[in-house]
């Protein structure tokens, strides 16, 4: 209902108001105002029923798609105050606040913080700090007052007078408590375990069974609930005084937040890969920032310059009061001692941070690197990678073969220009099957006066057609002292057509 006010103002006239959906019974209503409910209409009846005794009231139908989105989009903005949150039904969030609360001063500052928070969102909270999940809802549901925070050692007692559906159990389930004579927790709690296991040991379902939300919600049975991100690992968190609005103060605390990540990353020999900046906004809206890196890095210098060049692209709005940077993908990282000094200064930009700060200059797509396939022929062992920078990048230069009759690892070389396409060239030869001693090459004449060769390269036959040719690969020289790698393609009377003709493939340095 209060999502609905914020988004349609013109609507809030103070006059009976509920929000409608269609049922298998009819139209019945989801939520009503201030107005409706004294006037007695209240969700789960029926609109005749609702009408019946509130005859003014209007309705509009509701948007259970826009709801959740936003609920949702609640759950992200809620992990200012803790990396574990989920959305719980349509009108509720559940946050984990183990280990977070003393960032806050303690849980009854955490409380009045979220009051302050949600109250700026439009939105009247009720909250409950409990040992267990289903006590957290039971008294944020059906307690009196807007706030509570009790203990392990006061949970029974709290739990005790509030009525059966504090459970999340179904209507049927409730209304059969009731005629029971069942009308309370404490009145439930009260009932041997055995007995309430065979009268509902028939009833499979969580929402059905009183006795399993009994347990869960004294912390004697597990309750497994998904959040909206898996927990982070690794996660900095920073809160401000005062709403940043300019980006020349991020710089500082974005190298905050990256000195801390970093530090505990290096406590586990951990190395960043992908990392995430979130500066959250007073008015619910997270800034969201993401980079990745070619390799294991635990620079802080490093992160905060690959930020720098894209938070003056956020948009401040009334400003930032908490920001967060987490370790989306790490992977390990061993220390390196660069030198006796520690503090020795490095020479140079190393090639994994230069690759990073291309792509965050020139966006991702725009810088790749050269990655080892699965091929023998040339043209098809290396690909260009431009989603995501491999680690085994391949060397050029030389290629590793193993040579299973010598025993041993031969290393071929390989010319470091390969042309994208091999190239037409005319050869003069003293024998057709033999070496080349001339050939022309871009309308340029080339005497070749050493050569090496040849090398057989077969084609896949497993992926070719069965009239692709063998290839003989030269190294060869001219007499400018130019080398080139050229081939012949087929062998004469290979029995495939044609006589073999002559392509250019690479260029030596």
């Amino acid at each position: 209902m209060e999502h609905w006010q914020n988004t349609h103002p013109q609507g809030n006239t103070g006059e009976p108001f509920a929000l409608a959906s269609e049922g298998p019974n009819g139209i019945v209503v989801d939520a009503v105002n201030d107005m409706a409910r004294k006037a007695g209409a209240k969700p789960g009846q029926r609109l005749t029923d609702a009408r019946a005794i509130c005859p003014t009231l209007a309705i509009q139908f509701s948007d259970p798609a826009g709801d959740t989105q936003r609920l949702a989009q609640l759950g992200l903005w809620a992990q200012r105050w803790s990396p574990w949150t989920a959305v719980d039904g349509r009108d509720g969030l559940l946050l984990d606040s183990t280990g977070a609360a003393h960032l806050f001063g303690a849980e009854e500052a955490m409380l009045r913080d979220m009051h302050r928070a949600m109250a700026q969102q439009g939105f009247i909270s009720r909250i409950a700090i409990a040992p267990t999940i289903g006590a957290a809802w039971a008294l944020a549901h059906f307690d009196a007052s807007a706030s509570r925070l009790i203990s392990r050692q006061d949970l029974a007692q709290a739990l005790a007078p509030l009525p059966v559906e504090a459970l999340r159990i179904e209507g049927d389930t409730a209304l059969l408590l009731r005629r029971l004579g069942l009308k309370t927790i404490g009145s439930l709690a009260d009932i041997p375990t055995q007995a309430l296991a065979r009268r509902f040991r028939k009833y499979r379902r969580q929402i059905a069974n009183p006795l399993k939300r009994l347990q869960q919600a004294y912390g004697q049975s597990e309750e497994v609930v998904e959040p909206l991100v898996p927990r982070p690992l690794y996660r900095a968190v920073k809160r401000v005084s005062e709403p940043v609005r300019y980006a020349a103060i991020l710089q500082p605390i974005l190298h905050d937040l990256a000195t801390q990540l970093c530090h505990d990353l290096e406590a586990s020999q951990r190395g960043l890969r992908r990392t995430c900046f979130q500066a959250f906004r007073v008015d619910g809206h997270i800034a969201r920032l993401e980079v990745e890196t070619a390799a294991p890095a635990r620079s802080v210098q490093h992160i905060v310059q690959l930020f720098a060049e894209r938070v003056e692209q956020l948009e401040a709005g009334f400003g930032f009061d908490a920001f967060a940077l987490t370790a989306l993908w790490h992977e390990p990282m061993q220390a390196i001692q660069k030198g006796l000094e520690e503090d020795e200064d490095q020479q140079g930009t190393p090639l994994p941070h230069l690759l990073d700060r291309l792509r965050v200059r020139l966006g991702s797509h725009n810088v790749g690197v050269l990655a080892a396939h699965a091929s023998h022929i040339p043209e098809r062992a290396i690909i260009q990678d431009g989603n995501a920078l491999k680690p085994n990048a391949l060397k050029l230069g030389h290629e590793r073969t193993a040579d299973p009759g010598a025993g041993h690892i031969a290393e071929r070389a390989r010319p470091l220009k390969l042309l994208e396409w091999p190239e037409v060239i005319s050869v003069v030869y003293a024998t057709p099957d033999g070496p080349p001693r001339r050939f022309r090459w871009r309308q340029q004449l080339h005497d070749i006066v050493r050569h090496e060769g040849p090398e057989r390269i077969a084609p896949e036959w497993w992926r070719e057609r069965s009239d692709v040719r063998l290839r003989d690969y030269y190294r060869v020289e001219d007499e400018t002292g130019r080398r080139f790698w050229i081939y012949r393609n087929g062998v004469v009377d290979d029995g495939r057509g044609a006589p073999p003709r002559w392509f250019l493939h690479g260029l030596f340095a």
